[in-house]
């Protein structure tokens, strides 16, 4: 009796740059968050962060192979492509090991059909989001950008970081500080403010609104942690706030996109007032 055997996923390096850069450039709006670590670090999985994982259902040319899949496997678990085949190879990779990350996001397609493949080994998860429209504005806002928002300064960290927490704690539903006191997830935000990517309106030194450029490529810019202070909400402050990152990001020369909870209507309808569109869905499966 043959024996039917299944292509598997490989580690790429640098040496398949080349085909990586082809299928990214695909959807760079969809790829962004892979897409930015690729361009800073290339592919060897030390300065990346990470391993991405690639599938071609023509293993035998090697570099040369056209790849039909993508994933990439760090602290988050990002599929990016694929169809069944890739689906399946990419499943059988991760569950050789132990679950690593801390969250699986990416195209709903793919995070849903590898989730169900994975979550007898990988599970439970501590919660679902598998609806999470993926939005994006090319063009001028259609709302005035609050003039207010501003990039935030290295010495205002004490003052932006419980703003920051205060986000994360409401979204994910944990407080990023529990496992080592706070030093990671405060390094963290001092990267973000370091290198100009978080934003925020002070009001009598406090902060009112926050949001930070979570990856850039070199032609998308992903918003991530916008957050309006619980005092201020219903009041307008979000979209005008949002606005003013967006131009920031347009003067970069990038595209400005981000992805949100599909419940959350409130700041859909912000959104919609500052102009994005939606042109994918994501979803997030949280441990």
């Amino acid at each position: 009796m043959q024996v039917l055997k299944h292509a598997s996923a490989q580690l790429l390096d640098d040496r398949h740059a080349r085909s990586v850069r082809a299928v990214l450039a695909t959807d760079p709006v969809m790829s962004c968050m892979v897409a930015a670590r690729i361009e800073n670090g290339g592919l060897d999985p030390w300065r990346l962060g990470g391993e991405l994982w690639g599938f071609s259902s023509d293993p035998e040319r090697g570099r040369d192979a056209q790849l039909s899949g993508l994933c990439f496997s760090g602290a988050n678990f990002v599929p990016l492509c694929g169809g069944r085949s890739a689906i399946r190879a990419f499943a059988d990779r991760a569950a050789c090991r132990a679950r690593c990350c801390s969250s699986m996001v990416g195209p709903a397609d793919q995070v849903l059909a590898l989730w169900s493949r994975l979550a007898e080994c990988w599970g439970p998860a501590r919660e679902e989001r598998p609806d999470q429209p993926l939005l994006v504005l090319a063009g001028p806002p259609k709302v005035a950008a609050d003039p207010l928002v501003r990039a935030v300064r290295p010495n205002e960290l004490d003052r932006y970081l419980p703003a920051a927490v205060a986000m994360f704690t409401e979204e994910v539903g944990i407080d990023p500080r529990l496992p080592d006191g706070g030093a990671g997830y405060r390094a963290r935000v001092a990267e973000l403010i370091a290198a100009g990517r978080a934003f925020a309106r002070f009001e009598a030194g406090e902060v009112v609104f926050k949001a930070e450029i979570g990856a850039m490529s070199s032609t998308v810019g992903q918003i991530q942690g916008v957050w309006v202070h619980p005092d201020r909400r219903g009041q307008g402050l979000s979209a005008a706030a949002t606005a003013a990152v967006v131009l920031h990001l347009q003067r970069l020369g990038r595209v400005a996109s981000l992805y949100v909870n599909a419940y959350n209507q409130p700041a859909r309808a912000a959104y919609r007032r500052v102009g994005f569109t939606q042109v994918g869905c994501f979803a997030t499966v949280l441990f």
